[in-house]
């Protein structure tokens, strides 16, 4: 697989805003009701910036819950997407490591499916600022279940056509003045095989040029279609969630 920056991968989702907003796999409710239980607040009400927000996936969940949500987004592309989908929000182009808000404002910070394009160095102490003593910042994405035997197969393919890495899996990791614990989730959704093509185009890898992904995609389809005749799959997530809380 060729030489992919993250600086380089961050920036190929403007092109593909609308087709992540489409196609790719939204959270369980019960993501939600954890957090509720681990930080010990209600979401409704809550103060929340929702950092590398996207087309507004994750926004849109917690809205739903009552919280008082800030989406923050630094990419030209997803920032329009994001406007066009939901307009009402308030948005702003700036991203984790440096926060365009008042120290101690926020009950909640969130990055969902996002994390991995901060530095932490920068972005724990920003989280630390932002905060307000006993608020919380939430991290998670989903990933692929590759505990189903399907979902193995097809990440072994990936990985031996483009090598190893092409699914950005970072964690939160502790740091000073904020310790994460792990929390994992378990759930699924039913798809046409053409929405979880279209899902596996919005990754990076897909979208940044790398030499044979059309004819990949192509040859994954004709596999599936093999094995899901009435072309439909259930694809499997873990929810990877890592959630710190700021001392007083």
């Amino acid at each position: 697989m060729g030489a992919m920056t993250n600086e380089s991968r961050a920036r190929s989702f403007g092109s593909a805003a609308a087709r992540y907003a489409a196609h790719r796999p939204s959270y369980p409710p019960e993501l939600f009701d954890l957090l509720v239980r681990l930080t010990g607040f209600p979401l409704a009400g809550a103060r929340v910036a929702d950092v590398g927000a996207g087309t507004g996936i994750a926004t849109a969940l917690l809205e739903r819950r009552g919280a008082r949500v800030l989406a923050v987004e630094p990419g030209e592309g997803m920032a329009a997407e994001f406007r066009r989908r939901h307009p009402a929000t308030p948005l702003v182009r700036a991203d984790g490591n440096r926060l365009p808000l008042a120290s101690g404002c926020l009950d909640l910070l969130t990055y969902a499916q996002s994390w991995h394009w901060t530095d932490p160095d920068r972005a724990v102490p920003e989280a630390l600022r932002v905060l307000r003593p006993g608020g919380a910042l939430a991290v998670w994405q989903n990933d692929p279940d590759v505990g189903v035997e399907w979902i193995a197969e097809q990440q072994a393919r990936i990985e031996k056509r483009f090598g190893p890495g092409w699914y950005i899996n970072e964690r939160a990791r502790s740091q000073e003045g904020l310790r994460f614990t792990d929390h994992r989730l378990w759930w699924s959704r039913r798809v046409p095989v053409a929405t979880h093509l279209a899902k596996l185009s919005t990754h990076s890898l897909f979208l940044i040029g790398e030499p044979g992904t059309d004819a990949f995609l192509a040859d994954e389809r004709a596999l599936l279609l093999q094995r899901f005749p009435d072309g439909w799959v259930e694809e499997h997530y873990v929810v990877e969630l890592n959630l710190a809380v700021r001392s007083g």
